[in-house]
Parts: structure tokens; C-alpha cells; sequence
């Protein structure tokens, strides 16, 4: 098993392979890096920060259609090994990417996430996908409007990917259910990313999406992203909406989101985020 490096490491630098890090129990150390002979900025790119992708898209330096192929091109390839994304929405997502693009060509308004790829955790009502909360009674429940959070994303101008991994009623520190399986952590896929919003930090931390909402009662948000190396944040109650999170006990808990962005996130669902840049 490779070491990683002393000291610590970023996100980015582990990832990507830089002084020798490694990621262990994969078909190759260096898995969720860029294959041999892609250029640094490519590799920069997929692990970007939601900040900086939504900068990118706004200076014309890439495609909203561009990073999300780059984002359904890696699930496809990690993802079968992680299991962190149970519902990839691959043509919806690269719709909307197409029209986040034409938004930006025509002059359109253009909102803080937009054409960001992003993923949601299976507690947020999608319209039209899945939504289980990891309780297999519910396998087949297809609500048919958005979350309040999902709504509020995709005004921001989010692309939706899909929606990740949790355990059964998003009560355990681990990320297994009846209905699609265990989640493992990316770091070393022997080991558990933690519970409740396990699928959606081994996604952040192996670069299959640049943000993703979670929820926290008890650590579900704050346990998986110590686990996984990435960051989240935890707002006060109240101040993220509940309606379509599910299942919504009295009182509820309150919303978060992790990843790589800090305020713009928590302006955009009001709030929610956390980050390692940005303001």
C-alpha cells in the first residue's frame, strides 16, 4: 500500500497524483487522476473548484457541456467502484448544459452556479427520480416536483448530474441500503466514506462533481467529509428550507452543502456550502 505523502496534503495535490500520492485499493494508484499525457489544466479543471468552474464558464474558457461530459465521463469510469452516484441523469444533465451555454451566448442573466455540474444526496426530492432516502419500500418513488434546495440550485443555474448514496433513513455513519448497495471511500475503497451523506462526499472527493447539498443532524454531513478529505458546512436551523427533504422528522434538520465553495452556494439555496476558495 502507498503512503501518502507527510505533512497535508490537498485535496488536488492527493488526487492528482503530485508527489507521489496515491490513491489505495484501486486498479491504479494514481486512479482518479488525468490519464498520461493530459495537460495540468485539464487535470486543475476536473478537480476545480465550484467557484472557479463557474468563473471559467462565465469568461468563455470552457462549456457548461464541456465540464459536464468531463463530470458523466468519470462517473462512468470511477463510479462503478465507488458506487456514490445510484442515479446518473446523463441526457437531462447534458440538456441543460446545452442550454446554460446558449443562456450565455444569447447575453442571458446568468445565476452564481450556473452550468456548475453538481449532485444532490438521495434526501432531496428530484422531479422524476428516485428519492429513497436508503428505505427500500420507497425504491420506486418518483416525486414530481423538486426539492426546495433543487429548485433553488437549478435557479442558480446548476446542471444536475444525479443523486448519491445514503444509508437506510440517513441513520448510520456509514453508506449502505438495501436498495443499491455500499458506498466505499475513495481514499481507500476497503473503508467506509461515512454516513449519512457518504455517496455525496466520495463523488466531491474523487472529482465526480463540483458541489452536492447534504443534510446533518447528528454528524451525517460532518462525519463523511472528515472521512472523505473534503469540506462541509453545517448552517443554522431554519435557515436552508425542508420542503422535499425526505424523510422530514419534527423540526428537521438543518441543510448543508460540501464541497469546494464557501458563501456562493449558501447564497444560492440560502444558505449552503462550504470551501477551500472563494469568499
Amino acid at each position: 500500500m502507498d503512503e501518502l505523502p507527510s505533512g497535508r496534503p490537498t485535496r488536488r495535490t492527493v488526487l492528482t497524483g503530485v508527489a507521489s500520492a496515491a490513491l489505495t485499493s484501486l486498479v491504479a494508484p494514481t486512479a482518479f487522476a488525468a490519464p498520461a499525457g493530459n495537460s495540468r489544466q485539464q487535470t486543475d479543471l476536473e478537480f476545480a473548484s465550484a467557484i472557479e468552474a463557474a468563473k471559467m464558464i462565465r469568461q468563455r474558457k470552457v462549456s457548461s457541456r464541456e465540464l459536464t461530459g468531463r463530470m458523466l465521463q468519470r462517473i462512468e469510469k470511477f463510479n462503478p467502484k465507488l458506487n456514490a452516484v445510484v442515479n446518473v441523469l446523463s441526457e437531462q444533465a447534458l440538456a441543460e448544459a446545452r442550454q446554460a451555454d446558449e443562456r450565455r451566448a444569447h447575453g442571458g442573466r446568468l445565476g452564481p452556479l450556473h452550468g456548475v455540474p453538481i449532485l444532490v444526496k438521495d434526501a432531496f426530492e428530484i422531479a422524476n427520480v428516485p428519492t429513497t432516502a436508503g428505505i427500500e419500500q420507497l425504491a420506486h418513488y418518483r416525486p414530481t416536483v423538486d426539492s426546495e434546495v433543487v429548485r433553488r440550485l437549478r435557479a442558480a443555474g446548476g446542471v444536475i448530474l444525479g443523486n448519491t448514496n445514503v444509508p437506510f433513513v440517513l441513520n448510520d455513519w456509514q453508506s449502505y441500503n438495501a436498495i443499491y448497495g455500499t458506498t466505499n471511500n475513495p481514499w481507500d475503497v476497503t473503508r467506509t466514506p461515512g454516513g449519512s451523506s457518504g455517496g455525496s462526499t466520495a463523488a466531491i472527493a474523487a472529482g465526480l462533481g463540483y458541489l452536492s447539498p447534504g443534510s446533518d443532524r447528528s454528524g451525517s454531513l460532518r462525519v463523511p467529509a472528515h472521512f472523505c478529505g473534503v469540506y462541509g458546512h453545517k448552517p443554522s436551523l431554519n435557515v436552508v428550507p425542508l420542503r422535499g427533504w425526505f424523510p422530514s422528522p419534527p423540526g428537521g434538520p438543518p441543510m448543508i452543502c460540501m464541497a469546494s465553495i464557501r458563501s456562493l452556494a449558501l447564497r444560492a439555496i440560502g444558505p449552503a456550502t462550504a470551501s477551500v476558495s472563494g469568499s
